[in-house]
C-alpha cells in the first residue's frame, strides 16, 4: 500500500513541476511579444503598377491584436481576431465630399470594425488622408488609399469607359489579392443601417455564387436594359452594380462561361476580350460588362432586394420597390446627381442630414426630427409622398446604436 502511495505522490509532484514549467514558458513568450510587430498588412498591388513603386497609403483606426513575428506560439494565448468588413470605393473628380459622407454613414451605425479601400486620383489623396485622420479617435476603422490603376496596355481605354475611373471596380479582385470578401459601393451611397447587415448576406451565398447585386429595375415597363440594351444582360431587367458584394476568393478561382470562346476564362482573362467585343454596344460601361458576365453565368449571382440599393427609379414615377415600402430603405443610392440638385429633394434631404451630422452622440440622436421635417416639405414629388420609407430604417438604426453596450458602438 505504501508503495502505491509513493507512486501517486511522485506522479503528482512531476505533474506540478510540468505545470510550473509551462507557465514560465508562457510568461517568457508574452514578454517577448510585447511591443513587437503589429503593423497593418501590406496591400496587395497588381502586377501592372508602374515599376511596382506606387504603393498605398494607410492609416487610422483599430488594427486588432498585433502580430508578433518570430515568437513561438507553442505556449502563447490564442486570441480570436475580430472579423473586419472590407468596403471599397472609387473616387475621381469632385467626389471627395460625397465619398466622405458615405464613409461617415458606414461608420456611425456599423458594429464590427471596417477596413476602407479607397481608390482615388492622386490629387485627392492628401484631402482624404487629412479628413480620415481627423476621425482616428473613433478607433472603429482602418483605411488604405490606392492610386487609380489599370492594365498598362489598355489604361486609357479603361479609364474613359462610362465615367472616369468607374471601371476600376472590375479590377478589385486582381488588386486586392489578400482580401477574401469585399463590399464595393459607389460614392453616392448612404448606409441607413449597419454595414454588418449586408455583409451577413455573404453567409447566404450557395456554393456557386460569387457576387450579389440588386436588379436594375423592378418595373419592366420603365426598365432600361429590357428596352434599349444591345448586349446580353442578367435576368429580366439587368442588375445595378452601385452596391456589389463579392466573395473575391471565388471570383479569382472561377472559370467563366462566355460567348467569345468555348474555353472558360478566369476573371483576369475575360475583361479585355469582353470590352473589345462589346465596346460599341455598351452604354453604362463596367456595369454592362458585369451584366454580360452574369448573363452567361447566372448561377454565380445572388440577387438581393431593391431596398439594399434604393434609387430614384424606385419612386420617381411612383413607388415600385415593395420591400422598401414594407421595411424601409436599407441603402440609399443617389445616382443621377440627386444629392446636389433639386430634382429629388427627398434624396437630398437625407444626404444633407448625414453630411452635416457629427459623431457626437447628441448630434446623432437629434438627427431624425429635423430630417423628418425636411422630408415633409418634399411631398409634392412622387418620392416625397412616401417619405416615411426614407427614415424608417434610419430611426431603427439610431435606436439600436444606443441600445448597444458602449463596447459595441
Amino acid at each position: 500500500m505504501r508503495r502505491y502511495l509513493r507512486v501517486v505522490v511522485l506522479c503528482v509532484a512531476c505533474g506540478f513541476c510540468s505545470l510550473l514549467y509551462a507557465f514560465s514558458q508562457l510568461a517568457v513568450s508574452l514578454e517577448e511579444g510585447t511591443g513587437g510587430g503589429g503593423g497593418k498588412p501590406q496591400a496587395a498591388v497588381a502586377s501592372w503598377l508602374a515599376g511596382g513603386g506606387r504603393g498605398a497609403v494607410r492609416g487610422a483606426g483599430v488594427a486588432g491584436p498585433a502580430a508578433h513575428p518570430g515568437v513561438s506560439d507553442r505556449y502563447s494565448l490564442k486570441i480570436q481576431p475580430v472579423e473586419k468588413m472590407h468596403l471599397a470605393v472609387v473616387a475621381c473628380g469632385e467626389r471627395l465630399e460625397e465619398t466622405m459622407t458615405m464613409l461617415k454613414s458606414a461608420i456611425i451605425f456599423s458594429i464590427k470594425p471596417l477596413q476602407f479601400h479607397i481608390f482615388a486620383e492622386d490629387q485627392l489623396h492628401h484631402s482624404f488622408k487629412g479628413r480620415l485622420d481627423n476621425w482616428s479617435f473613433l478607433q472603429t476603422f482602418n483605411y488604405t488609399l490606392y492610386p487609380i490603376t489599370f492594365p498598362s496596355e489598355n489604361a486609357a481605354e479603361w479609364k474613359k469607359l462610362f465615367k472616369p475611373c468607374a471601371s476600376q471596380r472590375l479590377f478589385l479582385p486582381l488588386i486586392l489579392k489578400e482580401v477574401d470578401s469585399l463590399l464595393y459601393v459607389d460614392t453616392d451611397i448612404l448606409f441607413l443601417r449597419p454595414v454588418d447587415d449586408i455583409w451577413s448576406l455573404l453567409k447566404k451565398f450557395n456554393s456557386t455564387q460569387i457576387a450579389a447585386m440588386a436588379p436594375e429595375h423592378e418595373e419592366p415597363r420603365i426598365g432600361w436594359y429590357n428596352r434599349f440594351a444591345r448586349h446580353p444582360y442578367y435576368g429580366k431587367t439587368g442588375v445595378n452594380s452601385g452596391v456589389m458584394l463579392m466573395n473575391m476568393t471565388r471570383m479569382r478561382r472561377k472559370y467563366f462561361k462566355n460567348d467569345m470562346t468555348t474555353v472558360r476564362l478566369q476573371w483576369g482573362d475575360i475583361l479585355m476580350p469582353l470590352l473589345k467585343k462589346y465596346k460599341l454596344n455598351i452604354t453604362w460601361g463596367d456595369q454592362d460588362l458585369l451584366n454580360i458576365v452574369f448573363f452567361h453565368n447566372p448561377e454565380s449571382l445572388f440577387v438581393f432586394p431593391c431596398q439594399w440599393n434604393y434609387r430614384p427609379d424606385h419612386c420617381i414615377y411612383g413607388s415600385n420597390c415593395q420591400e422598401a415600402e414594407e421595411g424601409g430603405i436599407f441603402i440609399l443610392h443617389g445616382n443621377r446627381g440627386v444629392y446636389h440638385d433639386d430634382k429629388q429633394p427627398a434624396f437630398r434631404a437625407v444626404y444633407e442630414a448625414l453630411r452635416n451630422c457629427s459623431f457626437e452622440d447628441d448630434n446623432i440622436r437629434s438627427l431624425l426630427k429635423p430630417l423628418e421635417l425636411e422630408l415633409q416639405k418634399t411631398v409634392h414629388t412622387y418620392c416625397g409622398k412616401i417619405y416615411k420609407i426614407f427614415i424608417k430604417q434610419l430611426a431603427k438604426s439610431v435606436r439600436d446604436r444606443y441600445a448597444r453596450s458602449p463596447k459595441e458602438k
